[in-house]
């Protein structure tokens, strides 16, 4: 029988490249959602998905939701950094209480925001993570609460990655949010950090890919199994300007300095600025995370090249024509793979 994957958060960047992924290996795919219809309408090319009505905010909802799944996918976060303190860690809770009560897997997606500057320049799944930010405060205290589920028995894999791009829904990330605006033809390219510094991409198809290749070998998986996820590291942040500007067929496409001053002003009343703010830390400094774990695992990392993947991340924004079939398929981490 395939298995079911129930996914917090599918109409996300990563919960929606999870739902085509796990799909595309046989799994039956089940979504959480206030609005079903609206949801279904939003994912129009994913009919695949079995919607079921209900709040992860609500315990019983996502207890009714997993009933008979094998796998819950926690990709549910508040949209634009709202109210972070008062929802992750309820939704977690809930994800963890019905894990524990229908004997299913928690698949996790982690990231960089855990680790201070201690633990640069290269992160591995037991480096210290003391982070100096509220939001990686949390975030800690959410992987705390997953390896105390672990010691009672529930099985959870975290993939941490470095910042989001790609995928047909933009979600919150630097790359759609900051870098370039979509809906508009790229003009010029905001970059956050010095154009020197090395910074660590996650295309979102390539994570979600790996993520269900680890899924699919669940049995060879420790009770608590952290992996890092190398995606693509930059050595010269400027490469990701470069390839927008390539990608985007404008080569002398001039760079702005994102305005860090004005987020700084405005955050006192724009809750995302604040949240942007505070991880200024993570631009001014190379990190990069240490894949060497998950390779030694699955024998390679699914890896798309930068090109096909920004050419394919601005034609889902809107920001350039669609790719052609060949460059689209071309982009699929099923086709276009490569040892990291």
């Amino acid at each position: 029988m395939a298995s079911t994957a129930l996914i917090l958060g599918a109409t996300g960047g990563f919960g929606g490249e999870m739902a085509k992924a796990l799909h595309a290996h046989g799994w039956q795919i089940r979504a959480l959602n206030r609005n079903p219809k609206a949801a279904a309408r939003q994912l129009a090319d994913m009919p695949f998905i079995d919607w079921v009505k209900g709040d992860a905010m609500r315990a019983s909802d996502v207890r009714a939701a997993a009933e008979g799944v094998d796998v819950i996918v926690h990709g549910v976060n508040p949209p634009g950094y709202r109210n972070w303190a008062g929802t992750v860690v309820p939704m977690l809770d809930n994800t963890i209480a019905a894990a524990k009560s229908v004997g299913a897997r928690i698949a996790f997606p982690g990231t960089v925001y855990n680790y201070g500057s201690d633990a640069f320049p290269a992160i591995r799944e037991d480096s210290p993570q003391n982070p100096k930010t509220r939001k990686g405060k949390l975030r800690v205290e959410m992987e705390r609460r997953l390896h105390l589920a672990s010691e009672e028995g529930i099985p959870v894999l975290i993939l941490r990655a470095g910042d989001f791009f790609g995928g047909a829904r933009p979600g919150n990330n630097w790359f759609a949010q900051g870098l370039v605006k979509p809906g508009k033809k790229v003009r010029s390219v905001t970059y956050p950090g010095p154009p020197r510094v090395g910074h660590a991409w996650a295309y979102l198809p390539d994570m979600a890919e790996t993520m269900t290749r680890l899924l699919l070998r669940a049995d060879e998986l420790p009770r608590f199994a952290p992996f890092n996820f190398g995606g693509h590291w930059l050595e010269q942040g400027m490469e990701m300007v470069d390839a927008i500007r390539y990608a985007a067929r404008v080569p002398h496409a001039p760079v702005k300095r994102l305005p860090w001053f004005a987020l700084t002003l405005l955050s006192p009343f724009v809750e995302t600025f604040r949240e942007m703010r505070e991880m200024r830390y993570l631009w001014k400094q190379p990190l990069r995370l240490d894949n060497s774990k998950l390779v030694a695992f699955l024998g390679h990392e699914p890896h798309t090249s930068l090109d096909i993947a920004v050419r394919t991340t601005l034609a889902d924004l809107g920001c350039i024509e669609p790719a052609s079939p060949l460059i689209a398929n071309a982009s699929s981490p099923l086709i276009a793979k490569g040892s990291v």
